[in-house]
């Protein structure tokens, strides 16, 4: 197994993980090993790779740790109910640690996208199919719903992952050196309000 001494320690985090079940049965129905595993999977994976991290980045004199959201951390939505409660846990402590590591030279931001062109979203067991059998509509017409949800997309599609990645590139270099504690959209017009 490597370890970051191998290369010269470590400057950057990426915490880039969660699944999302949608609960087409709503809150009553989602139980207490569905939260638990959310929770495991959505929040304690990158609050145990963040602790981890923070002693190798102050070793090196600070660094950057970007971690993805997703627009439900502020846009609750009773359908993955408790993926959202996980990522509006993922940001607010993203936040706490910007504080508390500010001094120390290390960096934390976080992106939320909305709907990603990828498995999680399009595939034969992602949410938009998930959503179409629920309502009893085609894949192309759950698709399209989704991308008028809340208003639509202004952009009128869904987010590519390379757009996503270039985003994370951007935040985890030096050109965002000063930029920490935020959290940035990529959502393609998705949410309305300020």
């Amino acid at each position: 197994m490597a370890h970051a001494a191998d290369f010269g320690g470590l400057d950057i985090l990426v915490n880039n993980v969660g699944a999302v079940t949608p609960r087409t049965e709503g809150f009553v129905n989602v139980t207490d090993a569905q939260w638990l595993a959310s929770v495991n999977l959505g929040l304690m994976a990158m609050i145990r790779a963040t602790r981890a991290a923070i002693p190798m980045l102050i070793d090196r004199g600070g660094g950057t740790v970007v971690t993805i959201g997703s627009v439900n951390a502020f846009l609750p939505d009773p359908g993955v109910v408790d993926y959202s409660a996980t990522k509006a846990a993922v940001w607010n402590l993203s936040k706490a640690l910007s504080k508390e590591f500010g001094a120390q030279n290390i960096r934390f931001n976080t992106v939320s996208p909305g709907p990603v062109s990828t498995a999680l979203w399009l595939g034969d067991d992602g949410v938009a199919a998930t959503i179409a059998k629920k309502m009893g509509v085609d894949f192309d017409t759950a698709k399209a719903r989704v991308v008028e949800s809340q208003g639509g997309f202004s952009t009128g599609r869904f987010t590519e992952p390379a757009e996503v990645a270039d985003l994370v590139l951007l935040l985890a270099s030096s050109r965002a050196g000063n930029v920490t504690g935020s959290d940035f959209l990529i959502d393609g017009g998705l949410i309305k309000t300020l």
